[in-house]
């Protein structure tokens, strides 16, 4: 009887302790990421990537006694509508100022902004007029040109929640943890040199393999010679004999 007990008593430890360890092990079982109260330590999760809806605009300045687009605007109206092509989700808008000293310039300077875009390729129904009458009278009033797009954004910079030196009431600081501020000036530039946005949630498709040079790479290795491709005129762009 004494025995019995006795061996309950034990497998009874060991229970526990092994229920101890068990729960040990699951605690350090984490996924590695160390959150400062709701503020995460990584970085990229700190101030993420966001794809939202965005806007593309240029200005045109239009002075009163001259009607019609300059060759430096031409060019800017031609590069919205290829970009307009490639990244627009909607109308190009385009506000026309009335009521105003040069509003007649800007008439003219807007039937040319339509022809313009209808040569680059956007629809003459994709193409909006919006009139408005300038709150600032002393100000130029201009034609804007501005149409949506999908982008990247990260942000906004420069948040200080907390102060980065020693502090009895951030004692965070003693733990050695990055500040808040930390790596969004990264993230936001990379958010601005991303061409597509969508490359962040999805790998473009692949095209096509060049057939043509593969496969006289591949003859080259079936007859054993060499599958280096050779220049002419290499030989020009050397500065030095030396070697040969």
């Amino acid at each position: 009887m004494t025995k019995t007990m006795g061996d309950r008593r034990r497998n009874l430890k060991i229970a526990l302790t092994l229920t101890g360890l068990s729960v040990m092990l699951g605690a350090c079982n984490t996924s590695g990421e160390i959150v400062t109260q709701t503020v995460p330590t990584d970085y990229r999760q700190r101030h993420p990537i966001a794809v939202q809806e965005g806007k593309r605009s240029i200005v045109i300045f239009v002075g009163k006694s001259r009607g019609g687009l300059s060759a430096e605007q031409g060019a800017d109206v031609a590069g919205i509508a290829r970009d307009w092509v490639r990244e627009g989700t909607g109308s190009v808008v385009v506000d026309v100022p009335v009521d105003t000293a040069n509003s007649r310039a800007a008439a003219a300077t807007y039937r040319e902004i339509r022809s313009v875009l209808a040569a680059g390729g956007v629809p003459s129904r994709a193409i909006v007029q919006h009139p408005y009458r300038p709150e600032d009278p002393g100000l130029l009033p201009t034609i804007r040109l501005s149409y949506s797009k999908i982008s990247a954004v990260a942000g906004p910079c420069g948040l200080w929640p907390e102060d980065v030196g020693p502090n009895i009431l951030n004692p965070d600081y003693s733990e050695n943890r990055p500040y808040f501020n930390l790596g969004c000036a990264s993230q936001r530039n990379l958010a601005a040199m991303i061409d597509n946005p969508a490359d962040l949630e999805q790998p473009r498709g692949e095209t096509p393999a060049y057939t043509a040079r593969r496969n006289i790479a591949f003859d080259r290795y079936r007859k054993g010679s060499t599958t280096a491709t050779s220049y002419p005129e290499a030989d020009k762009a050397k500065l030095s004999e030396t070697g040969k």
